[in-house]
């Protein structure tokens, strides 16, 4: 009995041991997979991607910028930061200093988007932004506001946002509702879509006896009942100013 429980008891023994190494093994095969970010602003493009990739991490430009402090060429700032701990075949992401700015901001408002674009490369500049908005009193794809404006300094960036002009929305002309109080149905339904407007449900309503006039109704006097199918009320009334596409409303007589 004696040598079953030392028997059972080295087994355990073997079993702690190989689960401790299999945790050490798997915490050597974590951490050896990891790296520390190195600090590599202010080093060369060339410099930093040698020293990353010995790391093997993977280096990307993302942005280029003006700078006065550090030269052309060189590392302007890194993400992520020096320190961090990442896992290998990580993409670091710099950005390279252009050195101090030495082109001059062209001139571009009033040409066309077309021939701004070619000026703006045509300097070494990129076209970084296009936005459109309507514009009268220039044709339409005409450039009417840039960024950084004409001879701009201290820019950040070696690129140029326009602004384009597009063809301004047209306002429809404005008209006089005609006069359809005591006018047949069909030659009042007639002008209203000759006039450009729609008809809307026509209501029906008794006259039958003399009734007074309601200017503010747009109803016509009436001596005598009007004949059937006559037009008694319209909305909008006569002589307010409307827009084409607008429901008319006609009261007629039954």
């Amino acid at each position: 009995m004696i040598n079953f429980f030392r028997l059972v008891l080295a087994g355990l023994a073997l079993a702690m041991a190989g689960l401790v190494s299999a945790v050490v093994t798997m915490r050597l095969a974590i951490h050896g997979a990891e790296v520390k970010v190195p600090d590599i602003q202010g080093l060369t493009v060339s410099e930093a991607i040698h020293k990353t990739a010995n790391m093997g991490l993977n280096l990307g430009i993302d942005n280029k910028y003006y700078s006065v402090d550090v030269p052309a060429g060189r590392v302007l700032a890194q993400s992520p930061l020096p320190g961090a701990i990442v896992r290998r075949e990580w993409r670091m992401r710099v950005t390279e200093s252009l050195g101090p700015q030495k082109v001059a901001i062209p001139a571009v408002v009033g040409q066309q988007e077309r021939v701004a674009a070619i000026e703006v490369r045509r300097v070494g500049l990129e076209l970084e932004e296009t936005a459109q908005m309507p514009w009268t009193g220039t044709p339409p794809g005409t450039v009417i506001a840039q960024n950084p404006q004409q001879g701009a300094g201290g820019v950040e960036r070696p690129s140029v946002s326009l602004l384009v002009s597009t063809a301004a929305p047209t306002t429809p002309q404005a008209l006089v509702m005609p006069q359809l109080v005591g006018m047949p149905l069909a030659a009042a339904t007639a002008l209203v879509v000759h006039a450009g407007f729609k008809v809307g449900p026509v209501q029906s309503s008794y006259s039958d006896a003399p009734a007074p006039a309601d200017a503010d109704a747009g109803m016509a006097p009436a001596d005598t009942a009007d004949p059937a199918g006559t037009v008694l009320g319209q909305t909008p009334l006569a002589g307010h100013r409307v827009e084409p596409g607008m429901i008319v409303t006609l009261k007629i007589a039954q």
